[in-house]
């Protein structure tokens, strides 16, 4: 079974055929999915997801270029949620410098990156974390992330393979998607070869990132067989390998027991 670790599948992307698509992904042997919320709204559906359909958790927090929805009564909302059977997560969060360019609020970026730190620290659960842009500012954060023991995956990874090996030196897991496949993936396919197997969590990021053959389609977990595939080629091992080694990584990060 594969555990997809980070969808958005209250896109409105999938509003024609939700209930359709993930009705069927037992059977195509997608056995779990954690959906990440990223915006207020998110934090309304994605527990009902997690509540709709046994296979589903939820992870709760604000993406950094939604900051503006943020304030200390969505954080108490989020700290609320936290305590849900089904959270397994706090994200997604962290820093986009891709779209945000002016100074004052990347620094508030920051702050609220570092606030739902400290939630998840309280709380005990593990963060997803969203990095674009910003791989120094990211880095020293985590540096103290690790410090305090808040565990976590570094999701979509996009830097360089030794700042991944920092990472999972630090204790971290690297969220590994579509873009292993694309033919200017050379980056992040010399990620997974220094990578522990260990340490790599499958995911989507539907409906974003879709691998090849599929490319600039809706992303969906049916197609993360191909995300493994190439994982399994970069290794040496079989996709078999790859599979049951990310569905424990998962697992273990996320705290479930199937």
């Amino acid at each position: 079974m594969i555990f997809d670790s980070h969808a958005h599948y209250d896109d409105k992307r999938f509003d024609e055929d939700r209930d359709t698509l993930l009705k069927s992904f037992s059977e195509h042997g997608i056995g779990a999915v954690v959906n990440v919320c990223a915006d207020k709204d998110s934090l309304e559906t994605t527990p009902a997801l997690s509540d709709a359909y046994d296979h589903f958790y939820a992870a709760v927090g604000i993406h950094p270029s939604e900051i503006a929805d943020l304030d200390e009564t969505v954080l108490e909302q989020i700290r609320q949620l936290a305590g849900r059977e089904k959270t397994v997560a706090i994200g997604e969060i962290g820093l986009d410098y891709y779209w945000e360019k002016d100074p004052e609020v990347r620094k508030m970026q920051a702050f609220w990156f570092e606030r739902q730190l400290a939630l998840a620290k309280e709380t005990g659960l593990p963060v997803i974390i969203h990095s674009r842009d910003a791989a120094k500012d990211t880095f020293e954060i985590m540096q103290k992330a690790a410090e305090d023991q808040i565990p976590g995956v570094i999701h979509c990874y996009s830097y360089s393979a030794e700042q991944a090996a920092e990472y999972v030196r630090m204790g971290y897991y690297i969220g590994i998607g579509g873009v292993v496949t694309f033919s200017n993936g050379r980056k992040l396919r010399e990620t997974v070869e220094t990578v522990p197997l260990d340490r790599i969590l499958l995911e989507t990021d539907a409906p974003y990132l879709a691998p090849e053959p599929h490319r600039g389609k809706r992303n969906a977990s049916l197609f993360l067989p191909l995300v493994a595939a190439a994982i399994s080629e970069i290794k040496g091992i079989s996709t078999q390998e790859v599979e049951d080694a990310t569905w424990q990584n998962a697992c273990r990060l996320f705290g479930v027991t199937q």
